[in-house]
């Protein structure tokens, strides 16, 4: 299997990009308002995913997009967005270093989601998994 099309490939850039934004808020969120914050990071990821869309040739009509679709679409968008501001406003609060591995809660959350709405089945081994990632943000909040 090519490595850019194993999905742990990017799993696994997406964690090292959200420590490198855990980071980097903290220090940009310092001096401004946290949504302010989030406003000028939404218009930063806005930009570069449409020259990456532009650059690819996908920057076009969606085409046939069913009302489902765009409704958990737009559904997601607005999860993003409260996410976004609420962990701004963690970060002005709090360390980075606390703040992200409590909001990796919500891999917890999702396997749960998964399992409860999705139809999705965990083996115990993974459960084991799910639960050391709670535990361990758990002692993060009640030890800091």
């Amino acid at each position: 299997m090519e490595l850019t099309s194993a999905w742990w490939f990017w799993a696994l850039l997406s964690a090292v990009f959200a420590a490198l934004t855990a980071v980097f808020a903290k220090v940009g969120v310092k001096d401004i308002d946290s949504d302010v914050a989030t406003f000028v990071r939404t218009i930063v990821i806005l930009l570069t995913l449409g020259l990456i869309l532009l650059a690819l040739g996908k920057l076009h009509s969606p085409g046939e997009v069913g009302g489902r679709t765009w409704l958990f679409l737009v559904l997601s968008g607005l999860a993003t967005g409260a996410s976004w501001i609420c962990y701004f406003r963690a970060l002005k609060l709090g360390d980075a270093s606390l703040v992200a591995p409590v909001d990796k809660l919500s891999v917890v959350l999702v396997a749960v989601f998964g399992v409860t709405l999705l139809g999705e089945r965990l083996s115990v081994l993974q459960w084991l998994g799910v639960a050391l990632v709670g535990a361990g943000a758990v002692l993060l909040v009640v030890s800091g």
